[in-house]
């Protein structure tokens, strides 16, 4: 079906830059997801797209929620603020984690009350959890493999697998509960050795613990599932059929698995469209000069190591041209290397496709543009 039209049409209603959001979509992905990883309890993480409708829509469909701040925390409270006090603390206990490692003290203090899941993967972390949270529990991170995903995670997160049973032995030792252990193989995993490796760590990690009596029950995978923003990426279903594969024959069937999928779930949603506002040739290639990006929802090129794809409405012959931005920044170079018409005129369109993702979650109002506005579909 040509959707172009449409998307034609909401531009000229709405104007440009516009994201267009298909809440269909969250809702397939969220679907497909528990359909292929019946045992893994989804918390959708609210980084990759905190768009307040999306976790509306997931919160409807009975997600779960890892947030990394007070900030992203508060967008789903407000989804329980009517419950009762009891059940309140019950739904931030069972279906919110706060999955960064690092929490200040202000937030520690304020969660407090709701006995919250949170991760950890240092001693001074232990110590200000002591201090500040000491009805939370604890998920020690483990730094694993990520060779290859295209956002990897080692480098800042995860305590060594060889250190992570002395970590659990510390908290414990200062009266706190050790939950489980967690940890991240890099985001758009396409190497899925990656987490079978993982998982054999996590395994070695739990078996050790049960062997000193400690009673973790909870294995957190996090994210890294890979969206199909091109043919040469692993279908899910090949993921999920080996992670069950896995979970059956490392994990017992009383550890509880959770996962915290984000581009997953957001990034195959929202398309960009986005209008040409400047043309020239430079050194013999075009540039097309749009009103929308990498300080804005094309800011995943930049912090997400995103490829960027542009799609033309009119035809004609292609060449290799490039899109930038409209800020007064050298930088703000979307790609040197779309192949587009080269008839393309100033008020004619560009549109982007699998935008969702750490896209509008990172843009900003540098140079004073305004970021894209965003509209849902099927809400």
């Amino acid at each position: 079906m040509d959707f172009k039209p449409e998307l034609l049409q909401l531009a000229a209603q709405h104007g440009t830059p516009l994201c267009i959001i298909d809440h269909d979509i969250i809702r397939e992905n969220y679907r497909i997801f528990k359909k292929h990883l019946p045992r893994v309890q989804c918390y959708y993480a609210v980084k990759a797209n905190s768009t307040q409708q999306i976790i509306e829509t997931l919160f409807k469909e009975g997600s779960s929620f890892d947030v990394a701040s007070y900030n992203e925390f508060m967008q789903v409270y407000q989804y329980i603020r009517h419950f009762e006090k009891d059940q309140k603390k019950y739904f931030v206990w069972d279906k919110i984690i706060f999955s960064n490692t690092i929490k200040d003290r202000q937030t520690l203090s304020k969660i407090k009350q709701y006995k919250p899941l949170v991760t950890y993967d240092n001693i001074d972390e232990v110590k200000k959890l002591k201090e500040y949270c000491n009805t939370a529990g604890l998920v020690v991170r483990v730094k694993v493999p990520d060779t290859g995903s295209q956002v990897e995670m080692s480098t800042k997160f995860g305590v060594e697998p060889g250190e992570a049973m002395a970590l659990i032995d510390y908290a414990f030792e200062m009266g706190l509960k050790v939950e489980g252990i967690s940890f991240h193989v890099g985001s758009q995993c396409t190497n899925f050795d990656n987490y079978t490796q993982a998982l054999s760590i996590a395994s070695d990690i739990f078996r050790e613990s049960r062997k000193k009596g400690y009673g973790l029950n909870l294995l957190d995978i996090g994210g890294g599932f890979p969206v199909p923003y091109d043919p040469q990426v692993p279908e899910f279903a090949k993921l999920a059929s080996l992670l069950n594969s896995e979970f059956k024959r490392l994990f017992p069937e009383d550890i509880e698995i959770l996962a915290e999928p984000g581009r997953f779930i957001a990034a195959t949603t929202a398309t960009l469209v986005a209008e040409i506002i400047g043309k020239a040739r430079r050194d013999g290639k075009i540039f097309y000069h749009i009103n929308d990006g990498v300080y804005h929802t094309y800011s995943g090129v930049v912090y997400d190591h995103w490829i960027p794809n542009f799609h033309a409405f009119k035809e004609g012959p292609t060449e290799i041209c490039a899109v930038v931005g409209p800020t007064c920044d050298s930088f703000d170079k979307i790609t040197l290397s779309a192949e587009l018409p080269g008839n393309l005129e100033v008020g004619d369109f560009l549109y982007t496709v699998n935008i969702g993702a750490y896209g509008t979650a990172s843009t900003t109002r540098f140079n004073g543009f305004d970021p894209a506005k965003i509209i849902h579909k099927n809400l």
